[in-house]
């Protein structure tokens, strides 16, 4: 291989990496954009939150459930990171599971329109929630048995579960502006806390 050759594969591999940090950054905006204003929200507000124009998401994801979509596979891999970067960062592995259930209401807020937006398409919801729990029931899991193993809160306490009351709680949240899901979730947290 040549110089030129190396040379040009570099530029690709750095073009390659800035285009997915590109798409990154759209897909942050994008979730920010679904958690404050639902997922009928208009993209030109997720193009003027990514500092694009609203070309670029439409050449990345040509239609809304595209969008949504690759919306809920990036938060959900940003929750999967998430579990062990908190446990490494935080004061206890209570306070990470209390920060990680966070993360994972923004995720809830997405996920429930998604539900909406892929009515027609139940199979490939189907997969996209079995991806989900793939992937994010062995995170809580590592949390609450790090918090169970450091005695802050009840040990034998169940991911799946948690999630599913998590959830539940968000339910109808978007329809309701009295309802308050996320200081319902921290009672819930709250409620697993077992001060030694």
């Amino acid at each position: 291989m040549s110089d030129g050759d190396e040379g040009a594969g570099r530029a690709a591999r750095s073009k390659r990496a800035d285009a997915r940090r590109n798409e990154e950054s759209l897909l942050d905006a994008a979730a920010a954009v679904f958690v404050e204003s639902g997922v009928e929200a208009p993209v030109r507000d997720i193009a003027a939150r990514a500092g694009v124009g609203t070309g670029t998401i439409y050449r990345h994801f040509p239609t809304r459930a595209d969008l949504i979509i690759a919306v809920y596979r990036h938060q959900v891999e940003a929750c999967a990171e998430a579990g062990p970067a908190l446990l490494a960062s935080s004061e206890s592995p209570y306070a990470a599971l209390g920060q990680w259930i966070d993360l994972f209401v923004d995720f809830l807020v997405t996920k429930h329109g998604l539900a909406a937006v892929l009515q027609s398409d139940n199979a490939g919801f189907e997969a996209l929630h079995a991806y989900f729990l793939d992937r994010l029931v062995p995170v809580c899991t590592r949390l609450l048995d790090a918090a169970a193993d450091a005695a802050e809160i009840r040990p034998g306490q169940s991911a799946y579960e948690l999630m599913r009351g998590v959830g539940n709680l968000c339910i109808g949240a978007d329809q309701d502006p009295r309802y308050d899901a996320r200081r319902l979730v921290t009672l819930l947290i709250s409620g697993l806390h077992h001060p030694q």
